[in-house]
């Protein structure tokens, strides 16, 4: 399986400029565990996550006053949408890291997290496991 078979393609995407608690409530609008930020003039594409956001409130950040860019991850690693899952499961595991931006030749294409990776394997694999009621 692919990763364009996994992968969300509604991709939520802010810019550098937005307050945490902005792109908070815009993640928690869409269930969605990270965001796409958009730095044009900047640093290009990174990604926001709900991890970053939590780290911010934990150091006793104001998420009204800081913003998007200060805590974006721009040392990314985009996968492909021909990339398989098993891959896309390595680059993840080796990263430490839980979502992946899919990038096609017109740019973010989707994004595939590790939730999404877990639904696709699990119903090939529900006859081999035994799971707890």
């Amino acid at each position: 399986m692919l990763v364009r078979d996994a992968m969300s393609t509604v991709v939520l995407t802010i810019g550098p400029a937005h307050t945490l608690r902005q792109a908070a409530a815009l993640m928690s609008a869409r269930r969605v565990g990270a965001a796409v930020v958009h730095d044009p003039d900047g640093t290009g594409i990174g990604i926001l996550t709900e991890r970053d956001i939590l780290n911010s409130l934990g150091l006793g950040q104001n998420p009204d006053t800081e913003r998007a860019h200060a805590h974006t991850t721009t040392d990314v690693v985009f996968a492909t949408p021909a990339w398989t899952l098993e891959e896309a499961a390595v680059a993840m595991n080796h990263g430490g890291f839980r979502h992946l931006i899919v990038l096609d030749e017109d740019g973010p294409a989707g994004i595939v997290s590790v939730r999404d990776i877990i639904r696709c394997w699990a119903p090939r694999r529900q006859g081999a496991l035994h799971v707890p009621a």
